[in-house]
């Protein structure tokens, strides 16, 4: 499959679905409590979505079956939903897709619920950091080795583990779609980005090392070593001497302050497109 390039009115299209997850997002945020099922998440989620006029991209997609991707502590990405009750000292990082018209957003967005270690805290700040400077790296003339150099960096620079068997990718028409955008590697390298390219930006950045194993259940993946995992994600169109983030965080650190099972630790300025 080749790299698709998208046209203004196609990646305004795109901004509204991206900003309908943000939005999905937040609703779960502001629900999320000790004792509380993650599948009962997933319902939350998957109705406010259809009541937005969408579709979950997740649900049944390669027959994964519910809409959030909900992780929780060494657990990377790709959680299913289930029985399992949230508590104290988690981590707990949600991915969600939706489809709305056609077009795709992508986003993620990791919490703490209550008190957590202090190296949790920055796992967090940091990962979080990852995304806002690889966001920076999505402009016109740089190369995806740009984006994956300042993950990295700023990663391992503390001591951090970045996945390789998972990255980040082109979005928007489908849900994953050309390029690979990985969170390890060098500038000067891969893709010479262009205008009308969208992809979506997601460290996943491990407390410790960097290697990780799939669970029996074909979808979950988790830290290799059982220290935690932390998830961000932007779904961003390349521009002209900056980048246009389409999705946002805004209303989903609202929910998270206003939360009283929530840890803040992590209130960091937005990258604005």
């Amino acid at each position: 499959m080749q790299v698709v390039y998208k046209s203004d009115g196609q990646i305004e299209a795109i901004r509204v679905s991206s900003l309908l997850v943000g939005d999905t997002l937040a609703e779960v945020a502001s629900r999320i409590k000790p004792g509380m099922r993650t599948i009962d998440l997933d319902r939350v989620a998957e109705t406010f979505i259809r009541d937005h006029q969408a579709e979950p991209a997740f649900k049944g997609y390669h027959g994964f079956p519910a809409s959030l991707c909900i992780s929780v502590n060494a657990e990377v990405v790709h959680g299913i939903p289930g029985n399992r009750e949230l508590k104290d000292g988690d981590v707990v990082s949600i991915d969600c897709g939706v489809n709305k018209g056609g077009f795709f957003g992508d986003s993620a967005y990791s919490f703490v619920i209550g008190e957590v270690p202090a190296k949790t805290i920055e796992l967090l700040r940091v990962t979080k950091r990852c995304l806002m400077q690889g966001v920076s790296k999505a402009v016109e003339g740089m190369r995806i080795g740009d984006i994956s150099e300042a993950v990295q960096d700023l990663a391992e620079s503390h001591g951090f583990g970045v996945v390789r068997e998972l990255v980040g990718h082109g979005v928007g028409l489908k849900l994953h779609e050309k390029p690979e955008v990985p969170n390890f590697g060098k500038k000067g390298t891969g893709l010479l980005m262009k205008k009308g390219l969208v992809i979506a930006i997601e460290p996943m950045i491990n407390c410790g090392k960097k290697q990780v194993r799939q669970l029996n259940d074909g979808w979950t993946i988790v830290t290799s070593d059982g220290l935690p995992s932390a998830h961000f994600e932007h779904t961003v169109a390349v521009g002209v001497g900056k980048p246009d983030v389409l999705s946002s965080f805004d209303k989903i650190e609202i929910a998270e302050a206003n939360n009283i099972n929530l840890g803040k630790p992590h209130q960091i300025t937005e990258v604005n497109g």
